[in-house]
């Protein structure tokens, strides 16, 4: 453990535990073996945190999180497992991160910048990017893929083996059952059904009007024009031409399992 460290006296910390400069470790939090948790991490209280997981530098993990369980899965039998977190992601309270699962690829991913609000709970073999915003409540199955600059309100959620792709927006309480395409926003109550582009958003990052124009003519191929996929495909493929957005949402439905949300 790093002498520099600052550790609650109510806290216990396993001796296999690597701790990194300038950790914080709240009243009350477990942290067991094979955990390694880096630099300028701040750790409230009551927090449990379970191995193997190896956890980048300045994240906070505000009090009552629970990270690194075994996953929720029957078929889990013990094997080693990992859950992986970037660097400056925020974690509220009661949220709960679980390791990965042998037959799922063996690694639960988070990546950088994330925030994750409370209730919160990441399943096995999840793999999130960067800048995400995860409020209350939002619930991953497992085996969920989440692009970048992605947002899920409240009491949302995708099911196993789901993707949702970058600059997708869930409005609160939509349930995806299928690939949310990239720019998307996704509402209504129970099986969330695409409800346009997430044009805001777009705006707020710094997408230009042309560029906007270009991901709604798209969108409306897809979703609008009543066409089939594999028609709405093809003319998809003439508007990718030197177009990277479009192109990134063509190589998103070309890289699924499941069916699009459509």
């Amino acid at each position: 453990m790093n002498e520099n460290a600052r550790i609650h006296p109510t806290a216990v910390i396993d001796p296999g535990a690597r701790l990194g400069e300038g950790v914080s470790v709240g009243a009350f939090t477990l942290i067991g073996p094979d955990v390694e948790i880096g630099d300028g991490c701040q750790i409230g209280p009551h927090c449990s945190f379970a191995g193997p997981t190896r956890i980048g530098r300045d994240n906070r993990f505000i009090g009552h999180v629970a990270v690194g369980g075994e996953p929720q899965d029957k078929k889990f039998a013990g094997e080693r497992t990992e859950l992986v977190i970037g660097d400056r992601n925020v974690f509220r309270e009661f949220v709960t991160l679980n390791r990965g699962t042998g037959h799922g690829g063996g690694i639960t991913r988070i990546g950088d910048d994330n925030w994750m609000l409370a209730y919160t709970h990441v399943a096995h073999d999840c793999i999130v990017g960067n800048q995400c915003i995860f409020s209350n409540n939002t619930t991953l199955a497992g085996h969920v893929t989440v692009g970048d600059w992605v947002i899920i309100s409240g009491f949302a959620g995708a099911h196993q083996f789901c993707r949702i792709g970058d600059h997708a927006f869930l409005g609160m309480g939509a349930l995806a059952n299928g690939d949310v395409t990239p720019f998307t926003m996704v509402g209504g109550n129970s099986i969330g059904r695409p409800r346009g582009i997430n044009s805001e958003g777009l705006k707020r990052r710094g997408f230009s009007p042309e560029r906007i124009a270009a991901i709604k003519r798209a969108y409306r191929t897809l979703f609008v024009a009543g066409l089939p996929l594999a028609e709405a495909r093809e003319q998809l493929v003439q508007q990718s031409e030197g177009n990277e957005d479009v192109r990134l949402l063509l190589e998103f439905i070309d890289g699924g399992e499941r069916p699009l949300l459509r």
